[in-house]
């Protein structure tokens, strides 16, 4: 489920637990980034964002090197908007302080933006697009289980959206985006970190296929790194789980598209490993198929021709499949579930209104 429920970490605090994390240029505004981080899976219509969170968005200007990870930061600045939250119920207030050190301070749940800025933050339907027991399953059976049509697991569920809306005029042309919750006060402590979906989950929360680290719950640790820079001290580990886990999604269709190299790794494990979001700036708003298309293209040795980052109602879990699975020679690897049952708008705040009556996630034994 992207970035839903990803770790015990997760599962103790759900309200700091990143679901998913988009960003795209501006349908509305162009010249203008849109930046969506998702929290608290199963939210209630009544939920509200915790004063004890930052919800932080981090934006590093990067430049293409032709290398395994075909874009990487430039420098060590960061841009980065911090937004907290104050008050309860409908007096829950959120204060984002931009890269420039400005604020915009809005209502939760107000959706009119504003002039420059726009902010908005409160319950809204959860838009990721997956068949999550299908691929459970999957892993489980070590044979591709999913069905036309699919269905989206509790289809219905709501999170707390954080939409932010900016001039990208300063940043540059290429950016790599990630998202974190911190705990607020004198000491900032990561709780969680979120750049690419399905990174926790799929391709290093599986243990069964690592022969080196298989009684490491691994998700965690990498939930608390560094998007930009993960820790060299383990750094083993991740590249250990993704190279066995890759392997695995790369055999479910008989062949293998990505062999490893005489060390045992995998072609794409660098690449997950640089989890942020790619974006060019200088591409307009495109709704689909614009997920890894620039780092996929520059692989390739070819120019992209969209704006990459992702989308809100990019089905990018399809794309994900399928370079995993075929590596892009064969037909694409569906789920079966192509759209949300309630898409996203092409205005602010884009994300749509929560249902009222969400499904219940079932009770834990």
């Amino acid at each position: 489920m992207s970035h839903h429920i990803s770790g015990p970490r997760a599962v103790a605090e759900p309200i700091a637990d990143i679901t998913d994390v988009y960003a795209f240029p501006s349908p509305e505004r162009p010249g203008s980034l849109v930046l969506v981080l998702n929290t608290l899976p199963f939210a209630e219509p009544t939920d509200r964002f915790s004063d004890a969170l930052i919800y932080r968005f981090r934006l590093r200007r990067l430049a293409r090197n032709g290398a395994a990870v075909p874009f990487s930061p430039v420098d060590e600045q960061d841009f980065t908007i911090d937004c907290v939250f104050d008050g309860e119920g409908d007096e829950q207030v959120c204060v984002c302080t931009l890269p420039g050190g400005e604020t915009v301070t809005v209502d939760v749940n107000d959706e009119r933006g504003a002039a420059g800025t726009r902010v908005f933050a409160g319950p809204r339907w959860d838009p990721f697009i997956l068949d999550a027991p299908a691929m459970l399953k999957t892993i489980a059976t070590g044979e591709l289980a999913f069905t036309d049509p699919g269905a989206i697991y509790l289809d219905g569920k709501n999170v707390l959206g954080l939409v932010i809306e900016l001039d990208a005029s300063e940043l540059g042309d290429f950016i790599g985006v990630a998202a974190e919750t911190l705990t607020r006060g004198k000491l900032n402590v990561r709780l969680e970190s979120a750049g690419r979906p399905e990174v926790p989950n799929m391709m290093l929360g599986p243990t069964q296929f690592d022969q080196v680290n298989r009684d490491l719950e691994i998700r965690d640790l990498y939930n608390m790194d560094d998007q930009f820079h993960p820790a060299h001290v383990y750094e083993g580990a991740y590249r250990a789980r993704l190279n066995a886990n890759l392997a695995f999604w790369d055999g479910l269709d008989g062949k293998v598209d990505w062999p490893l190299d005489e060390d045992g790794a995998h072609p794409l494990t660098e690449l997950v490993l640089a989890d942020y979001l790619v974006l060019d700036l200088t591409k307009p708003y495109a709704a689909n198929g614009s997920y890894l298309e620039p780092e996929l293209a520059a692989l390739r040795g070819e120019q992209h021709r969209t704006c990459g980052g992702r989308a809100i109602n990019d089905d990018v879990m399809d794309t994900i499949f399928t370079l995993l699975i075929t590596g892009g020679n064969g037909p694409a690897v569906r789920d079966g579930v192509d759209r949300s049952s309630r898409p996203a708008s092409d205005r602010f705040p884009y994300l749509s209104a929560p249902n009222p009556d969400p499904p219940r996630p079932p009770a834990r034994p």
